[in-house]
């Protein structure tokens, strides 16, 4: 494989119950972003696919969709419903891999939060209530795009104002 193509794909969504905002803290024990607030997510994984029958002859579709659902569930015990496109970034990690990540959002749909040791922590929370956390950079600006949106505003892309 060319490693100039390689890249991680990441898939996280923002979680909406009651008009808030799911948000986790990370542990202290985290690679990358040790003790800071985020969304739920994780790594597209070959078997992700691969262990379901292809949708057509040669595809699968609802990819991102199924990485999600299952990181959401691994993550908090949540399942979730009416997924959607929010937006995408890419970042090179500390060993220059290349990461891509396309955040989508969803509704709660039933369960009771149980988390991981990885994440220390959870608060469902407003937009104006998010300021107060330490977020990993760019989430923040993702849920305003998303209480734009929710609010019957059109927005064209990311952008930290």
């Amino acid at each position: 494989m060319d490693p100039n193509k390689a890249h991680y794909i990441v898939v996280t969504g923002i979680i909406i119950k009651n008009k808030k905002y799911l948000i986790t803290k990370r542990s202290e024990n985290e690679k990358a972003f040790p003790n800071q607030w985020t969304v739920s997510g994780g790594k597209l994984e070959m078997q992700d696919y691969t262990s379901r029958p292809k949708d057509t002859t040669d595809h699968w579709y609802n990819v991102f969709e199924n990485v999600l659902i299952r990181e959401v569930k691994e993550e908090t015990n949540l399942e979730i419903e009416n997924l959607r496109y929010l937006t995408s970034l890419s970042y090179l990690r500390s060993d220059n891999i290349p990461t891509i990540i396309v955040s989508l959002y969803a509704d709660y749909k039933s369960g009771e939060i149980k988390l991981p040791e990885e994440l220390t922590d959870y608060k469902w929370v407003t937009l104006e209530d998010a300021k107060k956390y330490d977020l990993i950079e760019g989430i923040y600006e993702e849920l305003e795009m998303l209480d734009k949106i929710l609010k019957g505003k059109k927005i064209e892309s990311w952008t930290k104002e």
